[in-house]
Formats: C-alpha cells, structure tokens, sequence
C-alpha cells in the first residue's frame, strides 16, 4: 500500500528526516531500489520515486534494498503500537517470528481471522500479505547472520526461516541485489555493524535508535526493578549495561544490552539461532526503540507543567516486555508493596519455580512459565494469600489462553478478561496493559507514585484529570516523566534528591 500523504513523505526525504525511518520507504523508479527517508543518496526527482507503508510493499512492487542506506536495519514503526488495529498486532506478531513457528494459518488463528481475510486486510492497509511480510523478516533476519556469524549458509537459511537453499538465495538475490557471499565478503567495511561472533548461538548486533533516546534514565528503571536471578545492571565509570535470560519458542537465551552512541549493542547467546528474530524484536520492545521521541516529546512539552520534565528528559522511553507474562507476575506481586519489597517476593518466586540455566555470573534462571505457578499452592507463596490465589488464577488463565498477554491481543478484550479474574482490578489491568501490552496511552490515576508525583509537580491528583486528557495518545510518557519525578528513572541533571517509590513496579 502507498502511503496517505506522498507530498509530506518527500518532504521528509528532501530534509533526509530521520525520524520517518522505519515509517515508509521510498521506491525510486529510476534506479529500481527502495530507501529509508534519510538516505544520503542524491534526492530523486518527485516524479520519480514512490512511497510504500512496509519494506514488503516495496519489494512487492519489484524494488530491492538499497546498498548504502539498508532500510532493513531501520527502527520499526510507532503506528503499530499506537493504532493496535489488526495490522499493528500482526506486524508485531511477524516480528515476533510467530509465521515462522505457526505458519498463515496460525497467524491468522491469533489475529482472530481466516487466512484469506486476514490476507485481504493487511493488502488492503500495507500494500502486502502477510507471507510477503515474513518473507522480508527473514531476509532481514538472513542479512544479519550472514554479516554477524560465520555461519554456514546452509544454517543460516534454515535459521532464519526458509525453507530450502534454493528459496534463499533467490530471496537474498532479490531483496539485496546481490548473493550471500558477497554480502559476507562485504561485512567488514558496513557501518554499524559489530564484530562477528566468538562461537556457537552468539550473535552481537546494533540495535538502530531514533534519538534523542534518553538511555540513563531507563536503565536506572530497569536497574531498580531488577530481579535477582532474572536480569541485572552492571555500571561502569563510562558506560553501563543490562542482562537478562530470554525464554524462547525453540529454546533459551542471554541477552547484554549496552547503549551507545546512535545505537544499542546487542549481544545474545541463544541455545537455537531460530530464535534470533525473536530476541531481537523482544529486546527492542524492552527499550522501547521503535517510539518517536521527537512526536511525543513535542506534544508533551506543550503542557506547561510536563515541560522541565521534558526538557529534562528527551527522549524518554517506557520500559516494555520481553514476556508479558513476567511483567503480569510482577504487578500482581507489586501490588501495594514497595518496589525493593516486590522485586525480593519475585525472586524467591524465580528460585522456587525459574528453570536454572547456569550457574556463572548473576543471570542464572528463567521466568517462571504460567504452567510452573499454575501448579504452586497459592497458600503456601511468599505473599499474603489473596494474592497468592490471585496470581495462581492469573497463571492459569495465561496458561490456558483465557488471558493472552502478549501484542496479539486486542488491548480491550485483555482488559476485560484480566477484570473477570479474583484479585485483579483496574489499577493492575491497566499496569500491565502500560508495560505488556505496550499501550502508549495509560494513565494510572490512583497510584499512589503517581499522586504524591502530580504533587510535586504542583497539581491537585482530584482536579488533573482535564489536564491528563489533553496528554492523549501518549500518557504513557506523561506517567513515566511523573515518576521520574520520585527517582524511578535516575535523578534528572539539576535533581540530587530521591524518594522511595511505592506500587510502580
């Protein structure tokens, strides 16, 4: 599908805007190749060049990637995550190598469609089906195997999804213009790309970031929320980095993300390279790379009371799932209780019930699985026992697929049934819609960092609802630059004082 307004995506590519890359991209007719926005490419012509919605759509309409500005490593688009419609979830679900795992028909069966239809709307709205859309991943997915690993091909082919040697080749040839080899012989001289890596399942990876993207403060928030076993923040005088264990569809992992200038370093080790696609797309909803700070930044700092907190902090980010599962358990367990309180309770639940997958260094478990805390004794957890029912009941609904908790599911329909649930009310639904839903526009009225944050900011919590409205489609953010205000997120620059934060885990 083209995009709605060509006349503003030109505009974007005369400026060479980077904020649009991963928006849409541009086909320019004379060359036969599709570029990000910010290409630094001479501008084509107006008449000359077409705009798609996805990298699927251009390739669908006969254009290869570009060389030299590789749209296939851009930022995803925001809109998905804003509109949340069917396409939005797909994309995600694509992303998330579900099409890989399930096939069409699985894909389709957790959009809540036929093939068919579900192939008709994302034409409709993207400009391509959803077997074209996975095809792209893969050959993204090839294309950073290829130039990170010294994989045989063989092996990269299989791990990233295709079905035969013959298929991706032929799809490596057309999407890239140009054979594996020789994207492997020219790995060296790409920017942005990392070493290759040291051994089997190790892939390290740059992880492309629309700045500004305000890397502190989220690590701190990952760094007071960490659970012992589960993940941990190492900080050094020059640069600090978060780890954590992965569970995947095919096996498990490790993950070490380190903000750098421009980018994220990603370094995994997987126990299957399957899972490449997986992780990579986990670890950016983690960081949540895929916002426009820019568009949000803007619209917040219009509000004269969020406008230090913005200039503050630019390019805030909320801080997402890499299970939605895990961020459920967590809020269950959070609630009412301190942070430093919450994160001690999940790790006893981690030892007790987390599979151990090393015993070096401090990242040592898994997250429990929803089949694991289905079967505790909600008597006998380290917690009092209303919660414990409740999150043995969360469990088994999570296990069961009565509650889906994962980017899939319509927004509302995972809200009405966490609802339906003993133990879980509004505030808890609408916590886990923020951080496992990845809904930008939450806004948690009656909690208690939230209150005691609008008044250190000088507003009334009773009288700030006309207010917080005019926040929307990203009180997300607004809630985060809130908190930060209590230290959940690091001091900001002119800020050495910091409070104990209370039901924001």
């Amino acid at each position: 599908m083209l995009v709605s307004d060509p006349d503003r995506c030109y505009r974007a590519v005369q400026g060479r805007d980077r904020r649009f890359d991963g928006v849409f991209y541009t086909g320019v007719r004379t060359t036969g190749i599709y570029c990000r926005p910010s290409c630094p490419a001479t501008t084509p012509k107006r008449r000359n060049v077409m705009f798609f919605v996805t990298a699927a759509g251009a390739q669908g309409a006969g254009f290869r990637a570009c060389r030299r500005c590789r749209p296939d490593l851009t930022p995803g688009s925001p809109e998905w995550d804003v509109k949340a419609d069917v396409a939005g979830r797909v994309m995600r679900m694509i992303a998330d190598g579900v099409v890989e795992r399930d096939g069409i028909e699985g894909l389709a069966a957790r959009a809540g469609y036929t093939s068919r239809h579900l192939n008709r709307v994302l034409s409709a709205q993207l400009g391509a089906g959803p077997l074209a859309l996975a095809r792209a991943q893969r050959a993204h997915t090839a294309r950073i195997l290829i130039e990170t690993t010294d994989m045989g091909f063989a092996d990269v082919a299989f791990a990233a999804g295709f079905s035969s040697i013959r298929q991706f080749n032929a799809t490596i040839v057309e999407v890239y213009a140009a054979t594996p080899t020789q994207l492997r012989v020219s790995r060296h001289s790409r920017a942005g790309q990392a070493a290759a890596s040291t051994g089997p399942g190790l892939v390290t990876l740059s992880l492309a970031v629309r700045q500004p993207f305000d890397a502190s403060g989220l690590l701190a928030f990952l760094d007071m929320h960490a659970v012992s076993g589960v993940e941990s923040v190492e900080r050094t005088a020059s640069s600090s980095a978060y780890t954590r264990s992965l569970r995947l569809s095919h096996g498990h992992g490790t993950v070490t993300l380190t903000p750098a200038a421009g980018h994220v370093t990603c370094a995994l080790a997987l126990s299957d390279l399957r899972d490449l696609a997986s992780a990579v797309e986990r670890c950016r909803r983690l960081l949540d790379l895929d916002a426009d700070p820019v568009a949000i930044d803007r619209h917040l700092a219009a509000d004269d009371v969020l406008r230090p907190r913005v200039l503050a902090r630019p390019g805030l980010r909320v801080p997402g799932p890499v299970d939605g599962f895990e961020v459920a358990v967590r809020t269950v367990v959070g609630q009412q209780i301190s942070v430093p309180g919450a994160c001690t309770v999940t790790g006893r639940l981690v030892s007790a019930y987390g599979q151990r997958v090393s015993s070096v260094g401090p990242v040592t478990h898994l997250f429990p699985t929803p089949e694991a805390l289905a079967a505790a004794d909600a008597e006998s957890l380290p917690m009092p026992r209303a919660r414990g029912r409740a999150l043995v009941a969360l469990a088994s609904a999570a296990a069961d697929r009565t509650v889906v908790l994962d980017r899939s599911a319509d927004r509302n329909d995972v809200r009405d049934a966490l609802l339906a649930l003993p133990g879980i009310g509004p505030w808890t639904a609408d916590h886990i819609a923020l951080r496992a839903l990845g809904d930008p526009d939450v806004f948690l009225p009656t909690d208690l960092a939230v209150r005691n944050g609008l008044l250190r900011l000088g507003l009334d919590p009773a009288e700030a609802v006309g207010r917080v409205e005019r926040w929307r489609p990203w009180r997300s953010y607004a809630l985060m630059h809130i908190w930060s205000t209590l230290g959940v997120m690091g001091d900001p620059p002119q800020s050495t004082t910091t409070t104990k934060v209370r039901r924001s885990t």
